[in-house]
């Protein structure tokens, strides 16, 4: 069995902080936050009305218009995000055969936006009235059918469902198709759009907070919903130095587990399995990883877990080990929050500083770890692990290193 290496060649990014990578790290860098007003529709009978909804978004800078107004906002933001990893990567797609690239990427909610449509039609006018055309619209698959369709891929185009976890599924699947030689090339990440859906179950699962997030303090008071996408170029080392590709960092390996505990609740135990199989995976030990970039929901019992894994793990050097999340900053992308979260540790690599945890100003002694709050730092990183922990307790954990 082939067992190439995958290498990081381009990233494309959709985000309340910035749509492209330059704008989006310039803000992430300097603690810029994306929490605003809701705009996409009437908050007054919630108790929260903010959110990380994404401003000055135009589908049209991306996508030609008659596709677009067949297609999902989530499915949009895909398709932005790809073409702005392949521009990124400086990628000919002409140069590669369509069979030896392909897409996985990752969900929560889909285009649920097109289903809060049907629902509405149907509800007040009949089911008669519900336009057939927004029917293929909202199913998962969607997302990837239509980054397949838009750039004629011919490999393995799939949707990962994994909720939260989704965007470390979708790159740590893609690793294995290019490591074992199926494909070459693999645009993987991550979507999801911001929806009344995603934010009424939520709301009702009183885990949102009313102002801000402050993952690893005190007096956290829950997550932000938010949307966005993050797009990854994936090859093969061989490839990429075929065609003298900018390499940001190498994927070394990544695991999954399931906690097996409870649908909402996270489970420390199942973070300090993920997290361990995959350093072995990687072939790494504790004492090499630099850098976690936290799941960091800001929910009372997620913030908790988390760090009591990372402590179980890393043991009295869970302290020295810088552990943000950009989540204080962008609310919970959901689907694409691992696979955006996955880019910072590519660029924490490449540009040697880290994104702060903003909001924090309270100390928990429960995660008393260096969540770098408030102000970003400056830290030569050879290795990053990537966190993520699911509803249902679908945990992954994703490692990258330095070329």
């Amino acid at each position: 069995m082939l067992n190439r290496r995958v290498v990081v060649t381009g990233i494309g990014v959709v985000s309340s902080i910035g749509i492209g990578k330059d704008d989006f790290w310039k803000n992430l860098v300097n603690g810029k936050s994306g929490i605003s007003e809701i705009e996409s529709f009437n908050t007054s009978n919630y108790g929260t009305h903010k959110g990380g909804e994404v401003r000055g978004f135009d589908s049209a800078d991306f996508i030609d218009k008659n596709k677009a107004k067949n297609i999902g906002r989530a499915t949009q933001f895909a398709i932005a995000a790809t073409k702005l990893a392949i521009s990124d990567a400086k990628m000919n797609m002409s140069s590669i055969p369509k069979d030896k690239i392909g897409a996985i990427i990752g969900t929560t909610m889909a285009d649920s936006q097109r289903l809060e449509e049907m629902d509405k039609t149907w509800i007040e006018s009949g089911d008669d009235k519900v336009d057939p055309g927004l029917v293929p619209q909202y199913p998962g698959n969607a997302i990837s059918m239509n980054v397949g369709f838009d750039f004629e891929l011919k490999n393995m185009v799939a949707a990962i469902p994994t909720a939260c976890s989704a965007g470390n599924y979708s790159i740590g699947y893609s690793y294995d198709l290019i490591r074992t030689g199926k494909a070459d090339v693999m645009f993987a990440g991550g979507a999801d759009s911001f929806s009344k859906i995603a934010f009424t179950g939520f709301n009702r699962l009183f885990a949102v907070a009313p102002e801000k997030c402050q993952p690893f303090d005190k007096n956290r008071k829950g997550m932000m919903v938010g949307e966005g996408a993050g797009v990854l170029v994936l090859e093969s080392l061989d490839n990429a130095k075929k065609r003298k590709a900018n390499i940001y960092a190498e994927v070394l390996g990544y695991a999954l587990s399931c906690d097996a505990h409870h649908m909402t609740a996270p489970s420390s135990e199942g973070i300090t399995r993920v997290m361990s199989k995959a350093m072995r995976n990687a072939g790494i030990e504790p004492k090499d990883v630099d850098y976690i970039s936290a799941h960091g929901t800001g929910t009372p019992a997620n913030d908790k877990a988390e760090c009591a894994a990372v402590k179980e793990v890393f043991g009295p050097r869970y302290k020295d080990i810088p552990m943000s999340s950009i989540k204080s900053m962008l609310g919970h992308t959901m689907g694409a929050a691992s696979a955006i979260e996955a880019i910072i540790c590519c660029l924490v690599i490449t540009d040697k500083i880290i994104p702060p945890t903003i909001n924090y100003e309270t100390p928990d002694p429960e995660c008393d770890i260096d969540c770098v709050p408030n102000k970003a730092c400056k830290k030569k990183v050879q290795v990053a692990l990537n966190n993520s922990l699911a509803f249902g307790g679908n945990n992954a954990c994703l490692v990258v290193r330095k070329m």
